[in-house]
């Protein structure tokens, strides 16, 4: 995908603001700046009836603001919202932006944010055709990826989700335990309990119901999951 043409649209209403990011994607060869727009109406329109990859825009905006545009937008493209602002972050996390840069922007991190949202265009197309090896969720603001090889388990707590992983903290997301599962490979992870997923390669062992996992930590399996231990018996039979 890094080698592909990637379409970009900008939208900000200071002209110096878009000078910027047309110079920024001028140096990265597998970008290409479709559009420019200083109204936000007027580029709505335009993103209705034209496909593209990238959306770069501005958060405070007359006539409405960037957040109201993305959540427009029927078909979203990947958006790295662009802002003076930290108090619109939250927003942002919610409609799952790339990433978040506040102004004025280094070139080092605008490449960066790039980079990501091409990783994430890369395991999208991938994950069509391959088995997944790779989670992408929003954490702090930003989008995550994690190894599924390196997720020790998954703990449900209410709204939010925390994925344990190996050698690091645990990773924080608003999504739901379905939600989740509905992005994970469901031959390779299973529920255990309305509180547990677990990934069948690090279980070790299963005694007095409950999961004992590579880690040393033990997760009980509820009555509604305790189709999971055969599940684990035909894996490791």
């Amino acid at each position: 995908m890094k080698n592909a043409l990637v379409r970009c649209v900008a939208v900000d209403d200071e002209p110096l603001a878009l000078d910027v990011i047309s110079a920024y994607v001028a140096k990265i060869p597998a970008l290409t700046l479709v559009q420019t727009f200083d109204d936000a109406i007027a580029a709505s329109e335009f993103l209705r009836t034209t496909a593209i990859d990238i959306l770069f825009v501005d958060i405070n905006m007359p006539d409405i603001t960037g957040i109201d545009l993305v959540r427009s937008l029927e078909k979203k493209p990947l958006v790295i919202f662009t802002t003076a602002y930290k108090n619109f972050a939250y927003e942002g996390f919610q409609l799952e932006a790339i990433d978040y840069l506040l102004k004025p922007i280094a070139f080092d991190l605008f490449l960066k944010a790039v980079n990501k949202a091409l990783d994430f265009m890369e395991y999208k197309n991938q994950a069509k055709a391959n088995l997944e090896e790779s989670l992408y969720v929003s954490s702090e603001y930003r989008l995550i990826k994690i190894n599924l090889r390196d997720i020790e388990y998954i703990e449900s707590l209410e709204d939010y989700i925390k994925i344990h992983v190996t050698n690091a903290k645990p990773i924080l997301t608003l999504l739901s335990m379905k939600k989740v599962l509905e992005k994970l490979p469901s031959t390779q992870f299973k529920r255990i309990h309305r509180s547990f997923i677990v990934p069948l390669a690090k279980v070790t062992a299963i005694q007095s119901r409950k999961a004992q996992l590579t880690s040393g930590k033990e997760l009980p399996i509820s009555d509604s999951y305790i189709s999971f231990i055969q599940d684990w018996n035909q894996k490791v039979s």
